[in-house]
């Protein structure tokens, strides 16, 4: 079963086609890559999925429902998560404090009831802690629960707005580059997270990513939007091999190494040719 699927999708933005009739499926409990060149359209199709732009044409169905014109707070509400490419997160608070923030849709309490601190916002508020340290924990971060976030490295940050995200309880995760600013290291160990997620949360992901090892080592399936069209599909490592997406990301780059190759492999086969006459006449001489 699909839990995502995004049908005929396409946005314009005055004269600019940011997004023209894309289709990308999600099935269940996959980790799904979308890649391509700055530009492509990639940020702008989550901005679609979550209802932060309204595209002129295509659907975006969850789990079977039509949910094109749910507000974003109700697409959450059913279950999907989603981090930002710049980080999304309030640097003037503690690593906790934002853990509960991000928890805010499962507040049972009014505003008047936080101002002036009623027994039951302060034991929901209780709750909201402890399991945004159970987050913090799974995630190896819990010695950080107290630290506020400024001076923290740009790569926890990354990993911390993963757990903001987890706090909400989802079943879909959209990741937004989550290991830019990242070395190759730590992209390496965010790899293996996001298969636990997986394993022990039962997420299914949909992840933009340019680190192309690491969308081999954790993707299932692969689609590279270029110009805002899908211009491939498929598994990792086929995907990556194709020549569209490799001349996609290297532009007349890889027009002037395809050109190298092929002069080495005219040079082969002329040294094959001429090495195979050689021995021709050295036979005809020697009979």
């Amino acid at each position: 079963m699909a839990v995502l699927e995004v049908r005929d999708m396409g946005i314009r933005f005055g004269g600019l086609v940011a997004l023209d009739d894309v289709n990308i499926e999600v099935p269940e409990w996959e980790i799904v890559g979308l890649i391509g060149p700055n530009g492509a359209g990639k940020t702008t199709l989550f901005n679609c999925i979550m209802g932060l732009y309204q595209p002129n044409s295509g659907t975006v169905t969850y789990r079977g429902r039509d949910v094109s014109l749910l507000p974003t707070h109700r697409r959450v509400a059913m279950g999907i998560g989603r981090t930002f490419q710049n980080i999304g997160l309030v640097r003037e608070l503690s690593v906790i404090e934002n853990m509960m923030i991000a928890q805010h849709a499962r507040i049972g309490y009014g505003a008047l009831a936080g101002i002036f601190g009623s027994v039951r916002s302060f034991a929901e508020e209780r709750k909201l802690k402890a399991y945004g340290l159970d987050v913090l924990d799974f995630l190896g971060l819990s010695d950080l629960a107290n630290e506020k976030l400024d001076g923290l490295p740009y790569g926890t940050l990354k990993l911390l707005e993963i757990g903001t995200v987890l706090a909400t309880d989802p079943d879909l995760v959209l990741l937004d580059e989550p290991s830019s600013g990242m070395g190759p290291e730590e992209a390496h160990q965010l790899g293996e997270r996001l298969l636990k997620l997986r394993q022990t949360l039962n997420l299914t992901v949909l992840m933009i990513e340019h680190h192309v090892p690491l969308v081999v080592d954790v993707c299932d399936y692969v689609y590279v939007l270029n110009f805002g069209k899908i211009l491939t599909e498929g598994r990792p490592k086929q995907v990556q091999a194709h020549p569209e997406v490799i001349a996609a990301y290297l532009g007349s780059e890889a027009e002037k190494v395809d050109a190298d190759a092929q002069e080495i492999r005219d040079e082969a086969d002329s040294g094959v040719a001429a090495a195979s006459g050689g021995g021709k006449e050295r036979d005809r001489g020697v009979s």
